[in-house]
C-alpha cells in the first residue's frame, strides 16, 4: 500500500517575467494563462488533491501581502492550511518552515512533497502515477526524491540534473542517483547535456520524510533550520535569502531523480504562452489582432472592446493590460524585470507594479 502525501504548493512568487497582466496583489499563480478558466494556482491543487486525499492535508506556503489572494483562490483549503511568509527569503526558508509545521502536525514520518504553483502538465494522470512511485521510494529509502522532466530542446532558462547510476525501480519507473544539479546553462552547454541523455530538466518538486530532510537541513543549513525550531516565522528577518537548491539539494548525498516524460512547462515569460498555444497560424493571438504582415508574434490583451493593430513586425510579444501596453522582442523578455526595477525608482509609476 503506497503511503498518502502531504503536498505543499510554493505560491509566494511574483512572476515578475509575466509583468503587465502579474502585477503585485495579482502575481502569475493567480492568473489562467491556458485558457482552461483554471489558474495556475487552482490547477496545481486539482492536480495534487488525489494524492493528499483531500483539501485538509493540503498546504499552500505563500507571502503575507497574498494570503488574502490564496483564500479566495481556493476557498476549500482550510485556513490554518495557508502558511504565510512575513517576507520572501526564496524557497529554502519556506521548505524549512513548512517541513517542521508538518513534522509537528504529522510526525516526522510524514511524507511531504514541495510543488511550484505555477507550471502547466499536460498528463495529470502521468503526473499522479509518477508521484505515487516517488512517494513509495521516499516512504522506503531515506532519499529527497525529485522529478527531471525529460528535455526537449537545450532550454538556457531552466536548471539541469544529471543522472548517476540506476538503485531501484518503483511503480515500473527507474530510479537514480544525482550526479550534480546546474542552474541555467548556455546554449551550447545545454546542448551537450542533451546529447548525454543523462540530464533533465529540474521541476523543483521534491518528495521525502519530514524528518529526513530536517536531519539533512541541520547538517548542511544550520542557519536556516535551527532560527526556524527556536522561534519559527519569527525567525525570518534574519534569515538568508537563498533556494532549496543551493542551500540542500546541491550538497545532501541523498538526492534521487525520476525521469519523467510528460508534458512540462514552468511557464517562466511570455514565450511560454506562445509554446502553449502555437498552431500553424503566422500568429499566437489572444486578443482583438488586426496585423499586416505581422509573423512570429504573441498578442494579448485582456480586454476584448480593444484592438491591437500592427504592421510589419516580427518576433515580437505586444500585452495589453489595463492602463499598460508592453512592446518586446521574444529573445528580450527576461529582462523584463529590468523595467519593473526602473518602475520601481520612479514614484510615477509605483501604481503599475
Amino acid at each position: 500500500m503506497t503511503s498518502s502525501m502531504i503536498p505543499v504548493i510554493l505560491a509566494g512568487g511574483k512572476g515578475e517575467r509575466f509583468w503587465p497582466l502579474s502585477r503585485t496583489h495579482r502575481p502569475k499563480q493567480f492568473l489562467s494563462l491556458d485558457g482552461s478558466g483554471k489558474s495556475l494556482l487552482q490547477a496545481t491543487a486539482e492536480r495534487l488533491l488525489p494524492l493528499s486525499g483531500g483539501w485538509d492535508r493540503l498546504l499552500v506556503v505563500t507571502s503575507v501581502a497574498l494570503a488574502e489572494g490564496v483564500k479566495e483562490q481556493l476557498p476549500q483549503l482550510p485556513l490554518e492550511n495557508i502558511l504565510a511568509e512575513p517576507e520572501g527569503k526564496d524557497t529554502a526558508p519556506a521548505v524549512a518552515w513548512t517541513t517542521l509545521e508538518i513534522a509537528k502536525r504529522y510526525g516526522e514520518d510524514a511524507i511531504v512533497g514541495f510543488f511550484p504553483a505555477d507550471p502547466w502538465i499536460e498528463d495529470p494522470v502521468s503526473f499522479q502515477h509518477t508521484l505515487r512511485s516517488a512517494v513509495e521510494l521516499a516512504a522506503t529509502e531515506n532519499a529527497i526524491a525529485t522529478l527531471g522532466v525529460k528535455p526537449t530542446y537545450p532550454s538556457t532558462g531552466y536548471g539541469y540534473i544529471e543522472q548517476g547510476e540506476q538503485t531501484a525501480t518503483f511503480g515500473g519507473l527507474p530510479v537514480y542517483r544525482v550526479n550534480r544539479f546546474t542552474e541555467k546553462p548556455d546554449r551550447q552547454t545545454a546542448e551537450s547535456f542533451i546529447a548525454t541523455g543523462r540530464f533533465s530538466w529540474n521541476s523543483g518538486m521534491f518528495i521525502f520524510k519530514a524528518g529526513v530532510v530536517i536531519t539533512e537541513l541541520y547538517t548542511y543549513a544550520p542557519e536556516i533550520i535551527q532560527p526556524l525550531a527556536a522561534q519559527g516565522v519569527g525567525a525570518y528577518a534574519n534569515l538568508p535569502k537563498i533556494s532549496i537548491d543551493y542551500a540542500l539539494m546541491e550538497k545532501t548525498k541523498l538526492a534521487y531523480v525520476l525521469p519523467v516524460d510528460f508534458a512540462w512547462d514552468d511557464l517562466g515569460d511570455w514565450n511560454a504562452i506562445e509554446r502553449l498555444l502555437k498552431t500553424d497560424a503566422p500568429n499566437v493571438e489572444v486578443a482583438n489582432h488586426v496585423g499586416l504582415d505581422t509573423t512570429g508574434s504573441l498578442l494579448y490583451c485582456t480586454d476584448d472592446t480593444e484592438v491591437i493593430v500592427t504592421i510589419g513586425l516580427e518576433d515580437v510579444v505586444v500585452v495589453r493590460d489595463r492602463n499598460v501596453t508592453l512592446i518586446v522582442k521574444k529573445d528580450r523578455t527576461q529582462e523584463i524585470k529590468q523595467v519593473l526595477k526602473m518602475l520601481k525608482d520612479d514614484p510615477k509609476f509605483t501604481d503599475l507594479l
